[in-house]
């Protein structure tokens, strides 16, 4: 008898244990607010622009594609040297989010960065220059494709170590907030940067001092090579703030009214003094994670797939034309526009001096 209640006993501990870990899993996948103390977040529904503003994300879409390619043609033709990551297909994430921004806020990006400093304002010039390594360039020739910066448009780089961006975009938070002033901080980083240590060292200490920081995970689904579910245990990125009470949404990285919408809300978020939140951005790049990358860890099927059911910039296309707010000529004629300026810009990269030998010992700290 006595042993049976022992069986029993055990039994009932060994259901109850399971019981209780089914119960923690079920509230870690939901991330329920009122287990973890995390604010709770809604994802807000796709803003519907005026035809200014399709006609707005249209344009600044399309010279970051129209650059892109042409950078990719120069890097074929040995004019760029280093490595060389275009951002062709995830144009919606960097210009949705720059008509949600102000004056003043801050964006700082990775190594896949021609599309955020394009969409900041800067000189479609000075950029290719610097990818070529000339006088004229942003970073006067010396910083290549991963290390440009402009003080006036608020870009504080394109990083080429994975994740280091992270801990300075939190810096720039902190400044915002020492100074007293409603700039927000855009840190950029990607699905593979997800899983660095100094990621969760900036996301606790900026949850612990209510940081006007948004944390935008551009999910691609692949980390250079690999794809997100064989690198991360919790495949969905924007819960990785949950054990720090950081709220995050997922959001359509291929629409640039949904990217709009939650811009606005995850900065309004920040400047109001709740501290940081991160956006998922789920997108898809369709070029390799390099120039040097062959992209043979994906099916061609899969690319195409993408382009024809949920490219970023014929979606803008085609609800200016079904709304007839732009003719097919109207459209060509802003893809020419838009074609001129990236040609002018490689030729005047082509033209434009190398740096003098001198630079060297310029901008050295000793």
């Amino acid at each position: 008898m006595a042993t049976a209640a022992r069986k029993t006993t055990t039994k009932r501990q060994s259901t109850a244990k399971r019981s209780s870990a089914r119960t923690r899993k079920t509230a870690t996948g939901t991330v329920s607010a009122a287990a973890t103390g995390t604010p709770a977040v809604s994802v807000p529904a796709p803003e519907e622009f005026t035809r200014e503003q399709e006609l707005h994300a249209l344009r600044e879409m399309l010279l970051i594609r129209r650059f892109e390619e042409k950078a990719g043609q120069l890097y074929g033709m040995g004019l760029i040297g280093g490595f060389c990551h275009l951002y062709i297909g995830q144009e919606a994430v960097v210009v949705g989010m720059q008509m949600a921004v102000k004056e003043g806020d801050q964006i700082i990006t990775g190594y896949r960065d021609h599309g955020h400093m394009l969409a900041t304002g800067m000189d479609a010039r000075g950029v290719m220059a610097e990818l070529t390594g000339r006088r004229s360039g942003y970073s006067k020739g010396k910083g290549g494709s991963m290390h440009m910066f402009s003080k006036e448009k608020h870009f504080y780089g394109g990083h080429g170590i994975v994740g280091a961006q992270v801990p300075l975009g939190t810096g720039l938070a902190l400044a915002n907030r020492y100074r007293g002033n409603d700039n927000v901080s855009l840190t950029y980083f990607g699905d593979g940067a997800a899983n660095q240590g100094q990621v969760y060292e900036s996301f606790n200490m900026a949850s612990l001092w209510k940081l006007p920081v948004v944390y935008i995970i551009e999910n691609n689904r692949y980390a250079m090579g690999t794809a997100i579910n064989r690198a991360s245990a919790e495949t969905n990125l924007s819960l990785r703030g949950v054990s720090f009470k950081i709220p995050g949404i997922q959001v359509d990285g291929m629409d640039v009214r949904a990217v709009k919408a939650a811009g606005d809300m995850a900065v309004e978020w920040c400047r109001s003094g709740k501290g940081p939140i991160i956006l998922e951005m789920l997108t898809y790049r369709y070029r390799g994670h390099s120039m040097s990358d062959p992209a043979k860890y994906r099916t061609k099927d899969e690319v195409q797939k993408m382009r024809a059911e949920r490219d970023p910039i014929e979606q803008v296309r085609q609800r200016l034309l079904q709304k007839k707010w732009a003719s097919e000529e109207e459209l060509k004629a802003i893809d020419k526009e838009v074609r001129d300026i990236v040609a002018d810009a490689a030729d005047f990269a082509q033209n434009d001096p190398e740096p003098d030998v001198s630079e060297l010992y310029t901008d050295v700290l000793l």
